[in-house]
């Protein structure tokens, strides 16, 4: 399911931004861009994540900036590369004269500049499990709104189904014993004499092959299992409808095989119609 939140705050000398945005896949696919500092704690992270989140290609983006107006006596520097970088932007400019002089925020900003230690990456690994856990909270709620969105969606083409059905049953009775009658003069007219016990012994055939009661009974059966799971609060139900698209799709296609009528072929189609428009919502649902 596709949703999105990010979060910020400040942590120690940091500041923390975190953005999630997902996309929807059948699977948990999670991915970071994170700083490299963070890259030994991309498990935890991931671990956070797959609690709260279970569907969906997943982007976890992480900025981290260090605020320029600490007390710079009292930071861990690395001067050896400090006078590099100096140097590097004194060669540079004598190459080329519209370059202009580092500054010390840029300096500071250099990755590797200020040498983190083992506090410090406590403060900000805390930071940052603290920071992506709020928006967790913030991106289930955004998802839970699109989702009673698509709850709705769906509910709507499932009702819309269950007429096309009810429509079916009531109409096929007719529909089959008109068609026993065309079968039946085309046959009288066809051969002369024709045996009364023959005849009936091929109509019961021909209505065992034509009767669409249990596929019909089966679609019913199915809508409201669908109907159950997207009311169902509890866990998730995805992978749950996704099954049964393919089982609504396959009474569907018998329904069309067996038509005896133009108004069987047109309910076939118009349930097909209406799986598919589920089958592709059905992938935003975790």
């Amino acid at each position: 399911m596709t949703g999105y939140a990010n979060g910020s705050g400040q942590f120690g000398s940091r500041q923390i931004n975190i953005e999630l945005r997902a996309v929807n896949h059948r699977y948990l696919d999670i991915q970071f861009k994170v700083p490299e500092e963070l890259r030994p704690f991309e498990g935890q992270m991931r671990e956070l994540i797959s609690a709260e989140v279970a569907r969906g290609k997943l982007e976890c983006r992480i900025q981290i900036q260090t605020l320029p107006n600490q007390n710079t006596e009292s930071l861990p520097i690395n001067h050896q590369l400090v006078e590099q970088l100096a140097a590097f932007n004194h060669q540079l400019r004598r190459q080329h004269k519209d370059l202009g002089k580092l500054t010390v925020a840029d300096i500071l900003h250099f990755p590797g500049v200020l040498m983190a230690t083992s506090e410090d990456e406590d403060v900000l690994l805390n930071g940052v499990r603290t920071l992506l856990k709020q928006v967790l909270t913030d991106f289930k709620a955004a998802r839970a709104r699109e989702g009673e969105k698509l709850q709705q969606h769906l509910l709507n083409r499932l009702n819309d189904m269950s007429d096309i059905v009810a429509a079916i049953q009531q109409l096929f009775p007719q529909l089959l014993q008109d068609y026993m009658n065309k079968s039946e003069t085309r046959l009288r007219e066809a051969v002369a004499q024709v045996d009364a016990e023959r005849l009936k012994q091929e109509f019961v055939l021909f209505m065992q092959k034509a009767d669409v009661d249990e596929e019909l009974n089966r679609l019913n059966t199915h809508i409201a299992e669908t109907r159950r799971l997207l009311q169902e609060h509890n866990g998730s139900v995805g992978k749950r409808l996704d099954f049964l698209m393919q089982e609504l799709n396959r009474e569907a296609n018998t329904l069309g095989s067996k038509a005896i009528a133009i108004e069987c072929t047109q309910a076939s189609v118009g349930l097909k119609v209406l799986i598919e428009q589920m089958r592709e919502q059905v992938q935003n649902v975790e």
